[in-house]
């Protein structure tokens, strides 16, 4: 081997002292400009020995031990000819990072610096992707950054730079891995006080957009694989976020967006979604948006947001023209839901037989739903006084409620123990059996209660 300048360099030569067996001293690439070096024909001879050892050892599933006769090889074309190929330093990444995983202390330490020299190189050498002229810099500083991250979490401040700045290179193109742990550095340092906490909500605000554009990108062109890989990538990201979703925080990011785009459909989505499921519905942005979104984009699911808000601020009869078009959602899990809202709407107007008609609405929809019969329980069990005169009449709305509470529990178990004591309540203020016989009436007669209600039952006595 030709004569070279050693370098003593004491950040660096732990890492590529502990690849090439050589103590304290590191070789660093020599680079004349050209693909081979000076030594062309000495970098060829070392490529193809490396190359070989490598296979070897990939092809023992990375467990023989070739990769130290390739390690040698590999050294020499890192020093000599760093030009010579990109496989190069894909390969010494992965020799590196198997090192990583066996070594301690110091010489683990040492590895890492090395793994990260191997990325510098690597960019500077290559910094398009193959055969374009496209810069693949941001991509190679994700790599970078999220190896940093996993291996060192001491170092969250230097991993958290290389992430930002490869995020603020690829933008919506960086992968959704990148996303999720340059997120996860912003966490770390917000946490370890290097970041104010708002820069969470700032950055995830921007992280969503990217996600999201990826999301519609592949649902139009029909890719379920990445749809569902991206679709991961915004659970995870939410799940992550779900400790830091403060109103305050959100309100005060989205109102400033809100402000100077009121109309923007995709924004006023993106408001009303957030809002919503952070349970932020209470700020005025929240109606604003969802009012905003309903007359750019009708749609049964802006009205029944809107519906919901109305009911919130007690403007029951103005909630129920919403919630009649919320019905038409495709979702019947909420459709269910805007019938026992219109029937609450109703129900607090005092009109008992329209609040009756939505809730039976939402059993069609949804036979399982044991509130529906429990409110419809209620509603007769507050009539009873108002649809009688005498002391059978005045009581016979209970036998009616009493049947609600029990297909109540019957629909949704869970309602057992609930329902089981307003039925013990409303049992004892059953007709006594002297009422029934003064009225001409004994237990298991059929029996129709008067006034609104107009419902079949059978007599039963409180005693």
């Amino acid at each position: 081997m030709k004569a070279k300048a050693l370098i003593l360099v004491l950040g660096m030569s732990l890492g590529l002292t502990a690849m090439a067996g050589l103590p304290g001293k590191t070789y660093l690439p020599q680079d004349n400009g050209s693909k081979y070096g000076k030594d062309s024909a000495t970098c060829v001879m070392n490529l193809s020995l490396y190359r070989e050892f490598y296979r070897q050892w990939k092809n023992s599933s990375y467990k023989n031990n070739s990769i130290n006769d390739a390690l040698k090889s590999w050294r020499w074309c890192f020093g000599n000819c760093p030009r010579a190929s990109e496989n190069m330093y894909v390969d010494g990444a992965r020799m590196d990072q198997y090192r990583i995983s066996k070594a301690t202390g110091d010489q683990k330490q040492g590895l890492i610096d090395t793994l990260m020299m191997i990325y510098d190189h690597r960019i500077k050498y290559f910094p398009n992707r193959y055969g374009t002229s496209k810069s693949q810099e941001g991509y190679l500083l994700g790599r970078k950054g999220m190896a940093l991250y996993k291996l060192n979490p001491k170092a969250i401040d230097k991993a958290y730079a290389i992430l930002k700045q490869s995020v603020e290179l690829e933008k919506g193109n960086s992968s959704g891995a990148v996303l999720i742990y340059y997120f996860r550095s912003i966490i770390k340092m917000a946490e370890a006080g290097k970041l104010e906490k708002v820069t969470i909500v700032d950055n995830y605000d921007q992280i969503s957009d990217y996600i999201d554009a990826n999301i519609n990108k592949y649902k139009q062109m029909g890719n379920a694989g990445k749809l569902k890989e991206w679709t991961g990538v915004k659970d995870n990201i939410e799940n992550t976020f779900e400790p830091y979703a403060k109103c305050d925080d959100l309100v005060r990011i989205y109102q400033k967006k809100f402000d100077t785009n009121p109309n923007d459909v995709d924004l006023l989505k993106k408001i009303t979604f957030i809002l919503d499921k952070k349970k932020c519905v209470e700020s005025p942005l929240y109606f604003n948006a969802t009012v905003n979104l309903y007359k750019a984009e009708p749609s049964p699911e802006s009205a029944y947001l809107i519906g919901k808000i109305m009911l919130s601020n007690k403007k029951y009869e103005a909630s129920i023209p919403y919630f009649k078009d919320a019905v038409k959602m495709k979702n019947s899990d909420f459709v269910d839901d805007a019938y026992m809202y219109m029937a609450n709407a109703y129900r607090t107007l005092n009109k008992f037989p329209e609040a009756r008609s939505m809730a039976r609405k939402a059993i069609e929809v949804n036979p399982k739903n044991g509130q529906a019969y429990a409110f419809i329980g209620d509603l007769y069990a507050e009539s009873a006084k108002k649809c009688g005169s005498n002391d059978l009449t005045s009581k016979v709305a209970y036998w009616v409620a009493v049947d609600e509470y029990i297909k109540a529990k019957k629909a949704d178990p869970e309602l057992t123990d609930a329902m089981n004591k307003r039925i013990a309540i409303y049992k004892a203020h059953f007709p006594t059996t002297e009422t029934l016989f003064f009225y001409n009436l004994k237990a298991g007669d059929s029996y129709t209660v008067p006034c609104w209600i107009n419902e079949k039952t059978i007599a039963r006595s409180s005693n």
